[in-house]
């Protein structure tokens, strides 16, 4: 069996309504559980190319059953094999910063990658500070749109494209962090 190559498109002019239409369902159906929803990755980012999935994070206070019950009431699937992100170099490399929970899209509902983290834990700043720092950094964020776009035309074995992807994505990430303190980031209000 072959593994489907990664596709890159064009920024999508929707792509922030689609967040927020799906972002409503999830704030309505987590209630209080959900501390924060907020649009991550490369479709968050104004012009930014990316694989055309909605990628969300959900900051919750903890990684329990009533999340997974309440993501499972609105046709949420949890995957087993996702429990936990990749640790950037120099960044604390214990476990329980980087746990999360990765749940599938319900059926009929757009393409997500649905991320539920917890509030204050490296994996949960990392995003929302990646994804600033590109959209202040435009040009930054070009030249990662040219990386993701050559790595999905280029990757022979298109199930290593995150694992080739993240090296990169540190870089970037590292450079934020440096930003991050002399700009005196914090991550802005929750996107809903």
């Amino acid at each position: 069996m072959t593994n489907p190559k990664y596709e890159i498109v064009d920024y999508k002019e929707s792509w922030p309504q689609e967040f927020a239409q799906i972002a409503g369902k999830l704030r309505e159906g987590l209630g209080d559980l959900a501390l924060r929803i907020d649009h991550i990755g490369s479709t968050a980012v104004p012009g930014l190319a990316a694989k055309d999935v909605i990628d969300i994070q959900i900051t919750v206070i903890a990684l329990n059953q009533d999340v997974v019950n309440a993501m499972a009431k609105m046709g949420y699937s949890l995957s087993e094999g996702n429990l936990g992100d990749h640790i950037p170099p120099g960044q604390d490399e214990h476990p329980q910063h980087w746990k999360k929970m990765y749940f599938h899209p319900p059926a009929g509902q757009r393409r997500t990658h649905t991320h539920v983290r917890v509030e204050g834990k490296a994996n949960q700043r990392y995003p929302l500070l990646f994804r600033d720092y590109l959209r202040a950094h435009p040009k930054t964020a070009q030249a990662y749109a040219r990386l993701k776009r050559m790595l999905a035309e280029y990757l022979s074995e298109p199930a290593m494209y995150p694992d080739v992807k993240d090296p990169a994505v540190d870089l970037i990430y590292l450079a934020a962090e440096e930003w991050a303190v002399p700009t005196g980031w914090q991550p802005a209000e929750s996107d809903l």
